[in-house]
């Protein structure tokens, strides 16, 4: 291959090859991320050379460059987060060298076996090809792998949490991928799942609703009756009215701490001042102390040094 082009190409895999950019610095393979990771063709994969199933015990030794171990993962993916990455992750870095194809469901097929969804398949599709972990992505992917379907994309492996998938009327629809001897298993991430996020937003809807009409949401858009929306708008001008209340209250208390401030100042520097009036008054008019007066005598002035009662 002409080094130049190294440059170019999408750096993916993690079995630490590094490739050539217009400079000829090495960089990694997470450095050269800068494109999503493409579609699957609907014809399938079609290897340039022959493409022998592997063993797990083949893929955890470590393969050639040139043959990655396919592992495959699907799912839902709406609104994707953590817990997704973490499991698509687990799936990368399942032998030394793989290659991670994920099937994302259609929306016909979601809304028929599992239920309504928050985002579109487009937008379920494109969250998959920005994810690092991801090489290809497989478009309307089937709820229940067939045999046509792993040989169509050469899959070697499918990754899954090993929770039996209870779906379409089966127990477990990757019992023949396990007992194909095709299944490898990933970790669920407790604390986090689509379910707890959409639990969440329905908990706290009202207040959803209420930040989203400021925004500037129409009732319409939020599928709000008038009733409401002029309930929600109410309460939003309570909300304001009561920081506005506690906005003033606290320039209030930050007033007086200052008027208190400089009371404080102020007698402090009259005490203070009051104490040189009284230290000097005593100096000169106490028991010792010095009073300077005018004595007239035949045209001469006469100054007392001292007096003394």
């Amino acid at each position: 291959e002409d080094p130049r082009m190294a440059g170019k190409r999408r750096g993916r895999g993690n079995h630490g090859i590094l490739v050539k950019c217009f400079s000829d610095s090495p960089i990694s393979p997470q450095q050269a991320l800068r494109e999503p990771a493409a579609f699957a063709s609907s014809q399938g994969y079609e290897p340039e050379t022959a493409h022998e199933k592997l063993t797990i015990a083949q893929a955890r030794r470590g393969t050639p460059a040139n043959r990655p171990a396919r592992v495959y993962a699907d799912g839902i993916f709406d609104l994707f987060h953590s817990g997704h990455a973490r499991a698509l992750m687990q799936a990368k870095n399942l032998f030394p060298n793989t290659y991670l194809i994920v099937g994302v469901c259609s929306d016909e097929l979601t809304h028929q076996f599992k239920g309504y969804t928050v985002m579109t398949e487009d937008e379920r599709y494109e969250a998959l090809r920005h994810c690092r972990y991801v090489d290809e992505v497989v478009r309307d992917a089937p709820w229940t792998l067939t045999t046509e379907f792993l040989k169509k994309h050469k899959i070697d492996f499918v990754a899954h949490d090993d929770i039996p998938y209870t779906s379409a009327g089966s127990e477990d629809v990757y019992k023949h991928i396990k007992e194909a001897g095709m299944f490898v298993a990933t970790q669920r991430t407790e604390g986090i799942s689509t379910s707890d996020l959409i639990t969440r937003i329905v908990r706290d809807y009202d207040i959803y609703v209420r930040r989203n009409l400021q925004r500037g949401y129409t009732a319409r858009e939020l599928n709000v009756g008038f009733i409401n929306e002029k309930k929600y708008r109410l309460q939003n001008q309570v909300d304001k009215m009561k920081e506005t209340v506690r906005t003033v209250e606290e320039k209030s208390k930050h007033f007086v701490y200052r008027v208190e401030e400089k009371s404080q100042d102020l007698i402090n520097k009259w005490e203070e001042k009051s104490r040189e009036f009284i230290s000097n008054f005593l100096e000169l008019f106490g028991p010792d102390g010095a009073w300077v007066s005018p004595r007239w005598s035949t045209g001469t002035t006469v100054i007392s040094r001292k007096m003394h009662r």
